[in-house]
């Protein structure tokens, strides 16, 4: 199968914090119109990997390539908790060249096709776990970025939001976006394109 250009090109990261190694020599190229898949056991550095694919941390060595905007979801929902979501989407939205109204709008739509009505007057702080994971997982798509890294996202999510979120996925993939998400749900790795399976250093 023939793919899109590369989205993601990160070679030889290796990541230590104090005399601990949490990546040694790690690849991982990913294309436009391809799902990366990140497993691993505990501790063996798969966050720690896509926030410096994020360019949220860098690695010790290695290099990281990226081509076009990013979208960057968080295991943890990173809110501002006395923000509604509407303004969410219009401060996210600003910060990727789309105008208000547009986010505001993009914003609800993506909320709507997680089962959320995002419309309300609810600050963040409100909202319960699994919903703050979905403003979390709108944010990260507002703008449509080429390339969405994504860190178990569905934490929180029921059965039919989850199975929302695989098929907003794959929708990804076949839209062109090249699209890398931590996971340890196995049962969906036959239908990926590529898996990057870590192991903890030293074991």
């Amino acid at each position: 199968m023939e793919y899109g250009p590369v989205r993601l090109r990160a070679s030889g990261i290796s990541k230590r914090y104090g005399r601990r190694t949490v990546l040694a020599s790690v690849d991982l190229t990913v294309h436009s119109g391809q799902v990366a898949a990140i497993v691993g056991a505990n501790g063996a550095g798969k966050s720690t990997f896509l926030k410096i694919c994020a360019g949220l941390i860098s690695p010790n060595a290695g290099t990281v390539t990226v081509s076009g905007a990013v979208g960057y979801c968080p295991q943890q929902a990173g809110l501002f908790q006395f923000l509604r979501p509407d303004e969410h989407f219009e401060l996210f939205g600003a910060g990727r060249g789309v105008g208000r109204a547009p986010a505001r709008g993009a914003g609800r739509r993506m909320a709507r096709e997680l089962s959320w009505d995002a419309a309300g007057t609810t600050a963040a702080r409100h909202l319960s776990g699994g919903t703050q994971q979905k403003l979390n997982l709108v944010l990260a798509a507002l703008g449509d970025p080429g390339l969405i890294l994504l860190d178990e996202p569905y934490q929180g999510f029921d059965r039919g939001s989850y199975t929302d979120f695989w098929e907003w996925v794959f929708r990804w993939r076949a839209e062109g976006r090249a699209v890398v998400v931590v996971t340890h749900m196995l049962n969906v790795l036959d239908r990926v394109d590529t898996v990057l399976d870590l192991t903890p250093v030293g074991v």
